[in-house]
């Protein structure tokens, strides 16, 4: 069992923790509406999980979630309760994981399930965005039906630098 630390704070001016703290209090807000409209139960634990994914611009791992629950003052939550909690986030279209990270990222755009998603990560600085584009996905849809393969879900995750990085970079040679 790897125990990580949680991520180290939000670098000043960076750009992906700027934007993620300014949509963070309406996103959560958005996914409260979202959930009792659909008559879904955001349990305090549920909810918690999803705001501890808003107040970073990382992606978490199930550890770094429960690590950061309990420096704000909650009591140790199991791993298993964790996962369960980000099954359900998963499910709402709240959440969505990267694979290639084994982390979890809060979703404020609220996709559905069959929705192509785009995730640009930044190697540098550990930030993600989130991307969906019609035409990328009607394009890939046409692919996939041309192969006769019916996907559960769609998720791109492309690594690189994001601009904010390469202009810091740049400004620094």
């Amino acid at each position: 069992m790897v125990h990580r630390s949680p991520p180290p704070p939000a670098e000043k001016g960076c750009a992906h923790a700027e934007n993620r703290s300014a949509c963070a209090e309406d996103a959560l807000a958005q996914a409260e509406d979202l959930c009792r409209a659909r008559q879904a139960r955001l349990t305090p634990i549920r909810r918690d999980v999803l705001a501890v994914l808003y107040s970073t611009h990382r992606p978490l791992g199930a550890y770094d979630i429960a690590d950061l629950l309990a420096a704000k003052g909650r009591r140790r939550l199991a791993p298993i309760t964790i996962y369960r909690a980000l099954d359900f986030l998963i499910a709402e279209g709240l959440v969505h994981r990267l694979a290639s990270r084994n982390a979890f990222v809060a979703c404020p755009h609220h996709h559905g399930p069959q929705d192509l998603v785009a995730f640009l990560i930044c190697e540098a600085c550990g930030g993600v965005d989130e991307l969906s584009s019609r035409g990328l996905s009607e394009a890939l849809s046409s692919l996939l039906a041309r192969e006769g393969f019916e996907p559960r879900t769609q998720v791109l995750e492309i690594s690189g630098h994001c601009s904010h990085c390469r202009e810091g970079a740049e400004a620094r040679t």
